[in-house]
């Protein structure tokens, strides 16, 4: 389970859509930049079990960001 999960625009212009978003996974941290076609481009390590985390964060960005 992700947990933490923490997202911030990548731009000043908050019209522009990109994220950057941060979370931990099996007690290790994990940053990303959510673009805006969905892709997840990975900041450091990739998790384990990276298309289930992937469908995760997906979820959570339809809901913070999309609702």
């Amino acid at each position: 389970m992700i947990q933490h999960f923490s997202f911030k625009p990548l731009y000043e212009n908050t019209q522009l859509p990109g994220w950057a978003i941060s979370f931990f996974y099996q007690r290790e941290r994990y940053v990303a930049e959510y673009l805006k076609d969905g892709e997840i481009q990975w900041i450091g390590p990739i998790p384990p079990n990276e298309d289930d985390i992937k469908k995760m964060i997906h979820e959570l960005m339809l809901y913070h960001v999309y609702d």
